[in-house]
């Protein structure tokens, strides 16, 4: 099993992953299969299903997948010529493409919304048409976005986990107990495991470089965070905190009679930092998703600006380390709010971090495993309720939390020798099966939980 670091840290817009990110790259896809059919096109439709439906609009799912449809991929989105875009096509209900010529699109008409139909695959299905010109539809595809900007067919999500394209990888463990096998064999970390698969998938170089970019927009992002105030947009008028907490904790800083416990507020203030430019819209990158995006780069930036020996240059084995362990997650179980509940995207970033952490702090691989557990274990159950369908209540202030728990988490497991009685992979699946017993309206739908206990408008 191998997925690589940089499909886990994806370099995207907010306000979700899932929802913002995937339904556009999922539209990029689609405009490929339009290019190598055979047929001429003279419109365009989407309908969106299940979660993308019901929490569509203020996820913005809408817009991406206009957008996506016009042309526009997450990791080059440029917001000013987007915006002239969806001008563009509200005016005239076309979209042009250079080698697709001019699609009628109504936004209003063509942009569907059908809450009565979910498709059976994942929460999150959409379907894509392309029409003639007597508006028939002649080429269509189902999709599904299955967290983290992850998207599969409907085809191919039927083909399972184990359809794997690429050259094999030295280290391929499926399972925690197999990494630790393979870490105990070969001497080597769980990061110098994780870089020599990347490495036979790419070049020492190239992962080199995209890791130092990763860490690069996720840390621009903590700053721009912590340097923005104001209302955030969607409606339910939520202020940004995090540069108000920073300053005071900045005017602070010296003071000998400060607190111990104020170094929390550092963590959330990093983590909320990324999850209010996320809301508004902003560059952030999946860790594993978007609204899980503030929760490791807060504990990155804990680690840099706090730990005394800290160096940047551990930078890349924490994010490998993350990596390793979020690809046993989504290959065992889940990282969609969706499909299982934040459990699988606030629970997952906090074991990712988790693990990261323990990792730089010169802990064994079987201290980083169990670091990782504490981390997910408690987070099992958490509900994924966003009010109004908006990544912000309780999105940005419980990667502050999760941040606080990871750092908690490996201490912990730092202040043992590795051996736990909850093994990572029983957690991951105890997760799995949490996720499939939930109720879906607390899984990303708006209908249950704080969206509907608190007011939203």
């Amino acid at each position: 099993m191998f997925l690589s670091v940089f499909d886990m840290f994806k370099v995207g817009i907010g306000p979700s992953s899932s929802h913002t990110m995937g339904p556009m790259v999922a539209a990029a896809r689609f405009l490929d299969m339009m290019r190598a059919s055979p047929f001429e096109f003279a419109g365009l439709r989407a309908s969106l299903h299940g979660s993308l439906a019901f929490t569509g609009v203020g996820h913005a799912t809408d817009r991406a997948t206009i957008l996506g449809l016009a042309g526009f991929l997450p990791d080059t989105y440029d917001d000013d010529k987007a915006e002239a875009a969806l001008s563009a096509i509200n005016e005239t209900k076309t979209i042009v493409l250079d080698d697709l010529g001019a699609l009628h699109f109504d936004p209003k008409a063509d942009m569907i919304f059908d809450y009565d139909h979910a498709l059976p695959g994942h929460a999150n299905g959409m379907i894509l048409m392309a029409t003639d010109p007597q508006g028939d539809v002649i080429l269509q595809q189902v999709f599904y976005s299955i967290g983290g900007g992850f998207v599969v067919t409907e085809e191919e999500l039927a083909q399972g986990k184990a359809t794997e394209e690429g050259d094999p990888v030295p280290f391929p463990f499926k399972s925690a107990a197999e990494m630790l096998e393979m870490a105990k064999a070969s001497g080597k970390t769980i990061a110098e495991m994780k870089r020599e698969n990347e490495i036979a998938r790419g070049s020492k170089d190239g992962l080199s470089k995209g890791v130092d970019r990763i860490w690069q927009v996720m840390n621009d992002c903590i700053n721009r965070g912590l340097e923005r105030d104001g209302i955030l947009p969607g409606g339910l008028f939520v202020k940004r905190r995090a540069k108000g907490i920073y300053d005071a904790l900045m005017a602070e800083r010296g003071m000998n009679l400060t607190a111990p416990h104020t170094i929390n507020d550092w963590m959330s203030v990093y983590a909320m930092a990324v999850n209010e430019e996320n809301a508004a819209g902003g560059q952030v990158v999946t860790a594993p998703t978007n609204g899980a995006a503030g929760t490791l780069p807060a504990v990155i930036r804990y680690y840099l600006d706090h730990v005394p020996g800290a160096s940047p240059s551990h930078v890349e084995d924490f994010l490998l380390t993350a990596a390793a362990i979020a690809g046993l997650v989504k290959f065992n179980a889940s990282i969609s709010g969706a499909e299982a509940g934040c459990q699988a995207e606030v629970g997952s970033a906090a074991a990712m971090s988790a693990a990261g952490l323990c990792a730089v702090m010169g802990g064994t691989p079987e201290q980083v495993e169990n670091a990782a557990e504490i981390a997910l274990e408690h987070h099992l159950g958490m509900t994924c309720d966003p009010v109004k369908g908006l990544v912000q209540v309780p999105c940005i202030e419980r990667n502050g939390l999760a941040a606080i728990k990871a750092v908690s988490a490996a201490s912990l497991a730092l202040r043992g020798d590795g051996q736990h009685f909850v093994p990572l992979d029983a957690c991951i699946e105890t997760m799995r099966q949490t996720g499939a017993d939930m109720h879906e309206k607390y899984k990303e739908t708006s209908l249950g939980g704080l969206a509907v206990n608190v007011p939203n408008c």
